[in-house]
């Protein structure tokens, strides 16, 4: 068997989606932990909002640094998981349009600042998301 170990399926798949789960949880929950060290960059972060034409900039920071918050938190506890990955599915394409994509690409490399790093979030956000997905029983053959 160990000579055909390329040919093998997952053997521990919750396992493995325990890991993105909580991985991507931490990476994020980074962002609104800066934030809260750091209280005098939130007004700003409203300013930029406002600049960008949203109302309420500096309510729609806070709102952004408790969702992520609380759906890191949640992702992490394994509890509320679908709406916890929405959330974060709504700031992170929040992120990728207004601050990531002007940058192209590459987070380093040939470009900086860019896209792909936000898009990476993305796809394992998705993927949990599907995994928690309520299904339908499928009907007898």
């Amino acid at each position: 068997m160990k000579n055909e170990w390329y040919k093998l399926g997952p053997s521990d798949p919750v396992g493995g989606l325990t890991v993105v789960r909580i991985g991507v949880a931490l990476i994020i929950l980074m962002h609104p932990l800066h934030g809260f060290a750091h209280m005098e960059d939130i007004p700003r972060f409203g300013e930029y909002l406002s600049a960008l034409g949203y109302p309420m900039g500096l309510q729609l920071a806070w709102m952004v640094l408790l969702i992520q918050t609380a759906a890191s938190l949640a992702l992490i506890i394994d509890r509320w998981v679908i709406p916890a990955c929405l959330g974060h599915i709504v700031v992170v394409c929040f992120g990728l349009v207004h601050v990531h994509m002007q940058n192209g690409w590459y987070v380093v490399g040939p470009g900086q600042g860019g896209m792909e790093w936000g898009f990476i979030l993305l796809v394992c956000l998705f993927g949990v998301l599907w995994a928690y997905w309520p299904r339908s029983a499928k009907a007898p053959a």
